[in-house]
């Protein structure tokens, strides 16, 4: 039974990421499923959106995602209308939530946390 459910619960989270057609739901789906050692953890968030921000991890590897309005370029080069438009939203959500996190990563080193 616990076996039947994972699976059903796995094939529900992929099917899902599938039908929206977004990639990283789907890989997020993965990550949840990952052993938490396995997966890298965020340190120190710098810059924003419109300058692009830098993201350091405990292992001390650092990755710099493009600004927002290049990744919201690339977003035009989709063909389908629905497809652009997901895209744009998926880039809102990205830079809305790294501003969250770095925001967060202050607030706990301000207040010792």
């Amino acid at each position: 039974m616990k076996h039947t459910l994972a699976l059903v619960a796995g094939c529900t989270l992929t099917a899902l990421g599938l039908g929206l057609g977004m990639s990283g739901l789907a890989g997020a789906a993965d990550d949840v499923r990952a052993p938490a050692r396995e997966r890298p953890v965020i340190v120190e968030v710098t810059g924003d959106a419109g300058n692009g921000f830098g993201i350091t991890y405990a292992d001390g590897d650092s990755r710099f995602p493009p600004t927002d309005s290049e990744a919201r370029a690339e977003c035009s080069e989709y063909d389908a209308k629905v497809a652009r438009v997901r895209c744009r939203v998926g880039v809102r959500t990205w830079y809305r939530d790294l501003g969250d996190l770095q925001r967060s990563l202050a607030y706990a080193a301000e207040h010792g946390r």
